[in-house]
């Protein structure tokens, strides 16, 4: 009887042994799991690559998009980290500050960041804070001496743009006010339409229509940097003190990874070799970076060494850093 559990055991091991010591994925289905609902950010990125993907995977599988939506992509997380099996399989992409919920101890949070099976993230994102191109303030040094406060509109906390201006205002002596409780950005930008708010914060891809049309302009941003923006100045460098400087620095650390792609902890290294090749091939393909170009999204590989060197930068904060940052950022929508 020990000798057929044995002999059984070994049978059920050995297709993921196989795909471990020989990755082919070959009359296979790889799904990426999405955190959210279809018609975002990150699923559009997700549905772009799954097009692509596969020409670069060895043996060409199918490559599908499963939409799992849920406590701002908590779910999709545990899914992955948990229920998936680390066969190369299933791929993950969810929120990227779901490092920031695992350091604030956020309800919900069933990982560890830095023991997913990491591919690397498809883009960086930065965080700009724009204000309407026909306000006369020009630079960081102008928002400080405003007569006035600026109105920046805002969804809420947990939001980048509410937590943006925040730290702005209370770390970097900005003179803003902060509106939240609209519904969406494009509520916001409704706002600025009609002059009812000044600006708003948000990554770069979803203010870029509107810094073409003239209707704002970009003052500064965090510290990831995207083509266009290299030269607009940086938060950090305007923060009153050091410790102001680190609380920015901590909030802006995930967006290098803006668009993470992860597969589930103990996935064989060879698996996750393959994968990362794949990726950084897919993302360098003429006709992804096309499609990108037309759909206004701009994909840059970021490795998975580099995305865990964030997770570790983030997740190894002191307490008292830890206790201070969660004063100003609360996880959320």
């Amino acid at each position: 009887m020990k000798r057929r559990l044995l002999l059984i055991a070994a049978l059920a091991a050995a297709p993921l042994a196989a795909l471990a010591q020989s990755p082919s994925f070959a009359g296979k289905t790889v799904t990426i799991v999405v955190g959210y609902k279809t018609g975002g950010g990150y699923d559009k990125v997700a549905r772009l690559l799954a097009r692509h993907l596969p020409q670069y995977l060895p043996g060409k599988p199918n490559v599908i998009v499963q939409n799992m939506p849920g406590a701002n992509s908590l779910i999709a997380a545990n899914h992955v980290y948990s229920v998936a099996q680390p066969d190369g399989l299933t791929i993950g992409t969810f929120n990227r500050n779901l490092p920031i919920a695992q350091l604030t101890h956020v309800e919900g949070v069933k990982f560890d960041m830095t023991k997913f099976a990491w591919i690397g993230s498809a883009a960086s994102e930065s965080t700009i804070l724009a204000i309407r191109a026909d306000l006369p303030y020009r630079s960081v040094a102008d928002l400080k001496k405003a007569d006035k406060p600026l109105i920046i509109g805002a969804t809420g906390p947990g939001a980048n743009t509410y937590d943006f201006p925040l730290l702005l205002k209370e770390l970097a002596g900005l003179n803003l006010k902060i509106v939240s409780g609209y519904q969406s950005s494009a509520d916001i930008m409704l706002a600025v339409e009609r002059k009812e708010a000044d600006g708003r914060a948000g990554s770069l891809s979803s203010l870029q229509t509107f810094i073409d049309r003239k209707l704002v302009r970009p003052i500064v941003r965090a510290r990831a940097v995207e083509p266009g923006i290299e030269t607009l100045p940086v938060d950090e460098d305007f923060a009153l003190n050091p410790r102001a400087k680190a609380l920015m620095a901590l909030r802006s650390a995930p967006e290098v990874i803006g668009r993470p792609y992860v597969m589930p902890p103990k996935t064989p290294e060879a698996i996750v070799k393959t994968m990362r090749a794949a990726f950084a091939k897919a993302i360098e393909d003429p006709q992804l970076k096309a499609e990108a170009k037309k759909a206004k999204m701009d994909l840059n590989y970021v490795s998975g060494d580099d995305a865990l060197k964030v997770m570790h930068e983030v997740l190894n904060q002191p307490k008292d850093v830890v206790d201070e940052f969660s004063k100003y950022i609360k996880f959320g929508e």
